[in-house]
């Protein structure tokens, strides 16, 4: 299958969410390479991998891609099930751009290899995007591309939770993009429209 990617142009091979089938893919990529695979590897996460984990995939993925959700125990818990995630989220980046360090582009800004972390603003903070940009500029890079995502929508039970049964508002996606500049954060993904909801 990968191979068939690349031999219809695709630009990288993205595995989603793949912690639990590493061994396959490991197994997969040795004969994929030996068949001349040579695009560049990308893994595409929730950001609640473990270093033990990542450390299998040193020298073999070329762009890091995980989410960092949260930066409070307690939304973590509350939302996703997970009491840790800002301590494993923050342990698995700062493995990731060990590895494969700043994000690096092309002459047509097409990835090579590199971290790029993915920040969804929630409403009334929730997503604790201070903390999480702080924690980018002062423990990873300041040169970390960071897409700030500007999509939440509630859907299904979200509506049951007063604080996460609307869309964010401008203003709230405004913040969350000063907050990143004013952290010294200057490659940003930030080119998301808003529209207006009306629910």
């Amino acid at each position: 299958m990968m191979l068939s990617l690349q031999a219809r142009g695709c630009h990288n091979i993205n595995l989603v969410t793949p912690s639990h089938i590493i061994p396959q893919i490991l197994a997969a990529l040795e004969i994929a390479v030996s068949q001349g695979l040579s695009v560049p590897l990308v893994y595409n996460s929730g950001g609640y991998d473990s270093v033990e984990t990542l450390q299998l995939l040193d020298g073999v993925v070329d762009i890091y891609m995980p989410d960092m959700k949260y930066s409070d125990e307690g939304v973590g818990h509350r939302l996703s099930g997970v009491r840790d995630y800002p301590a494993v989220n923050r342990a698995a980046v700062k493995e990731m751009h060990r590895q494969v360090g700043d994000l690096e582009l092309d002459d047509r800004g097409t990835a090579l290899r590199g971290l790029l972390v993915r920040h969804l603003v929630l409403p009334q903070g929730m997503a604790g995007t201070a903390s999480a940009v702080s924690f980018l500029a002062e423990e990873v890079s300041r040169n970390t591309y960071l897409n700030i995502m500007a999509q939440y929508h509630p859907s299904y039970q979200a509506y049951e939770m007063p604080s996460l049964s609307r869309a964010i508002s401008q203003q709230e996606y405004d913040n969350a993009v000063k907050l990143a500049l004013q952290h010294g954060l200057k490659r940003l993904d930030n080119r998301q429209v808003l529209l207006p909801l009306h629910l």
